[in-house]
């Protein structure tokens, strides 16, 4: 049975730019269909950005149709100047490679758990062998020159001093022919995509009228981006990517929790599952008790859960907790470093813990937890000093190797927040 996949979008605000709604509809309401969204492999992994297309097609799964992921393997050759200030960079053939692979998949992961069936195909496989005069007649023949420059994509780029090249000009028309083809092998009719992907999706549409007389449809969603214009996703830090290997469960989990009370209800909406009604629940909390961050807190729940299943979820929230107090233990040191990425951190020789060990006392003051050791002996006997979370109340205390979490580190603490990593080489 499907459902209204349309008026779902609006209802969470999905809906940036639409083809006519009522055509649109009618299509869907004709039975189970296929819908499609695109992803450029330009890295091994997928991006925060990401998740708003890989939502819209769960959404697409859930109203019962059937997602079409379309992997770039040809178009990510050339790059799309949608959305870009300059040229991409040119991948090598076995960088993309990599990438595409390891873009299907995080694709698969996360649309296959819907138990709908569920398409992921490469542009490669129906664009490889094809010769540049055989797709100028047959594709480029049929878009009007008029129509290319016209797109907001296309003009933004030429109005600046570095301009467009031909080859970034071209990938329009790839594009174009993409949406065309999987109308012709899918019967797919219906293409979405982000706010930037307007001319692209729209190129698609008039290339589908002239070539095969047939009424192709478009919806594009707002970007992702916080409150002050900014995109989604970016920290001082760099991206938060979808893999672990690149952003660790426990960063991704904090990277939400960390977003301000607009951001985080806006994202409730668009990138999780939620039902309105709990949505509604939601933002009247966060005006009741915005202290409590109980919005932050859902959406890192569900959005790490996805990403990175229950395993991933429960070693964020043991992250979580441990740097706000719980006792640490099976943790490696890479771990740590990630949990206290921004906290002091001091090397020792590896021989200091040798034989009777290396004093406490002189560790807080090292570490700069505290000023002298004086002020290290009375943060002990006061009972302010902890070692991986445990408490020490020694003042005598030294420091051995069985003590350390991981091979080489061990995480000291003066009171409630201060910390600083020990790292033993």
């Amino acid at each position: 049975m499907t459902h209204d996949l349309f008026s779902n979008f609006q209802s969470r605000g999905l809906v940036h730019q639409s083809t006519d709604p009522d055509a649109l509809r009618q299509w869907l309401a004709g039975g189970s269909r296929r819908v499609y969204a695109g992803f450029d492999p330009t890295a091994d992994s997928l991006h925060v950005g990401h998740l708003v297309a890989l939502m819209l097609l769960r959404r697409v799964a859930a109203a019962g149709h059937e997602p079409v992921a379309l992997v770039g393997g040809a178009t990510g050759m050339i790059g799309d100047p949608s959305g870009r200030s300059e040229e991409r960079n040119l991948l090598s053939p076995a960088e993309l490679a990599a990438n595409v692979a390891g873009v299907e998949r995080q694709i698969r992961a996360i649309l296959e758990t819907t138990g709908q069936t569920v398409h992921v195909v490469n542009n490669a496989d129906w664009m490889r062998g094809v010769g540049y005069l055989e797709f100028l007649r047959d594709v480029g023949k049929h878009v009007p020159l008029s129509q290319m420059l016209g797109k907001d994509s296309v003009k933004s780029r030429l109005e600046r001093d570095g301009g467009l090249s031909y080859t970034e000009f071209s990938y329009m028309l790839l594009q174009a022919w993409d949406f065309v083809h999987l109308s012709d092998a899918l019967d797919c009719r219906v293409q979405i995509g982000g706010s930037d992907q307007w001319g692209n999706i729209t190129a698609g549409i008039e290339l589908g009228r002239r070539l095969r007389a047939r009424d192709l449809h478009g919806i594009t969603c707002p970007l992702l981006t916080k409150a002050d214009g900014t995109k989604m996703g970016k920290t001082a830090s760099g991206a938060i990517w979808l893999d672990p290997r690149r952003t660790s469960p426990y960063r991704f989990y904090q990277y939400w929790i960390n977003l301000d009370d607009d951001d985080a209800g806006r994202c409730a909406e668009r990138l999780t599952e939620l039902p309105l009604d709990a949505l509604t629940s939601l933002a009247a909390l966060r005006t009741a008790n915005p202290a409590a961050r109980d919005t932050q807190k859902r959406l890192a729940e569900e959005l790490t859960r996805l990403v990175h299943g229950e395993q991933g979820l429960t070693a964020a929230r043991q992250a979580t907790a441990i740097f706000f107090g719980a006792e640490i233990g099976g943790l490696d040191d890479a771990a740590l470093a990630e949990i206290f990425a921004d906290v002091p951190s001091r090397e020792f020789a590896r021989t200091a813990l040798d034989g009777d060990g290396l004093p406490l006392v002189e560790a807080l003051e090292a570490t700069g937890l505290a000023a002298t050791k004086s002020a290290a002996r009375r943060t002990i006997e006061q009972g302010g000093a902890y070692v991986n979370n445990r408490r020490i109340n020694d003042v005598a205390h030294r420091l051995k190797a069985a003590e350390l979490s991981g091979t080489a580190t061990l995480v000291l603490r003066s009171g409630k927040k201060s910390y600083a990593l020990a790292r033993f080489l």
